[in-house]
């Protein structure tokens, strides 16, 4: 988790600098989050060629899986054939789908910890701060220790003045929260409120809905645009692709909804890349490509032969090359 808190603290650089400008956190969400795609646009690429790739081959992979069904060494010797033959990494998309997966982690810390990881204040004034808000009736933290910092920040306009808060973080600090505090309404809509205080016919039951939705469909896009179908899929991955969405939901509706806010924007941008890289990079462009690579090289390969002259050219060929010799004397 200290990993973590340090690349969210180092991400939240990134987004204390978009607040700064945009004096609103949902708008600074969303640069900051296009700012993250594109710093991790090439391990996208990477990762995207590598599904394709494997897609591509899915029909010859289960050709090979029917013809050595009772062979597995044999079958694995012939997979790593065919990998090599048509230059496709199988374990490419690996690296490149851990490194966000990280980087991942790190924003979600930045925003889940707003005080500590993008104001950067000091780590035992916050915790200081908490141990005196959960002193005073009605006025209780998080009972989950991760949005703490958003539940303090959610209630500081009404504890700014007091003597203990005064002494604990300087003018500056407490001027600097609160011009933070003001930037969590964004579109009339307070980011640190927490939709299950409002229950579920209230419009914050978006954040969770729209949380679930953009996950499904971020995934289900891409499984059609590197061509496997849902129905061909596990049933395990049939399960996960409905229960992480549902987990997802869960929380956003547990959660102040900064949190969620931010994972709908990242959904968004993501099934937008999706779309836009597997335009680019499908199965079928890949296997164009490939196709066209394999005819330039035995095209040249062909150049590379020398031509074998037939019985009955043989004569023809002797004939002009004793006509070539007569000219030359």
């Amino acid at each position: 988790m200290q990993i973590f808190g340090f690349f969210g603290s180092i991400l939240g650089y990134i987004l204390w600098g978009a607040f700064y400008v945009l004096k609103d956190f949902g708008l600074s969400i969303i640069v900051f989050t296009l700012i993250i795609k594109l710093l991790l646009f090439p391990f996208s690429i990477k990762q995207q060629k590598s599904m394709a790739g494997t897609a591509r081959l899915s029909k010859k992979q289960k050709e090979l899986q029917e013809k050595y069904a009772n062979n597995r060494q044999k079958l694995q010797e012939e997979m790593a054939k065919l990998y090599e033959k048509e230059g496709v990494k199988p374990m490419g998309g690996c690296l490149t789908t851990i490194i966000p997966f990280i980087v991942l982690l790190g924003i979600f810390y930045a925003v889940a910890y707003p005080l500590t990881n993008t104001l950067h204040l000091n780590g035992a004034d916050v915790n200081n701060a908490l141990s005196y808000v959960n002193t005073i009736p009605g006025y209780a933290s998080s009972s989950n220790l991760t949005y703490q910092e958003i539940s303090l920040l959610k209630i500081f306009p009404n504890i700014m003045n007091t003597e203990t808060i005064q002494n604990i973080f300087s003018t500056s600090e407490i001027s600097t929260i609160q011009i933070f505090f003001n930037g969590f309404n964004t579109f009339g809509v307070d980011l640190l409120a927490v939709p299950k205080d409002f229950g579920l016919f209230s419009p914050m039951i978006l954040f969770p809905v729209l949380c679930f939705l953009s996950n499904v469909g971020s995934q289900l896009i891409m499984t059609k645009i590197n061509g496997n179908q849902l129905a061909q899929q596990q049933g395990c991955m049939k399960v996960m692709l409905y229960v992480l969405p549902l987990f997802t939901a869960y929380i956003a509706y547990s959660v102040p909804a900064a949190v969620a806010f931010y994972w709908i924007i990242s959904s968004v941008i993501s099934l937008i890349q999706s779309i836009v890289l597997g335009k680019i990079f499908s199965p079928a462009q890949l296997t164009a490509k490939e196709e066209a690579r394999h005819a330039q090289l035995l095209i040249e390969n062909e150049s590379k032969i020398p031509y074998v002259y037939a019985p009955h050219e043989l004569g023809k060929q002797d004939n002009a090359n004793t006509k070539q010799k007569k000219k030359k004397k």
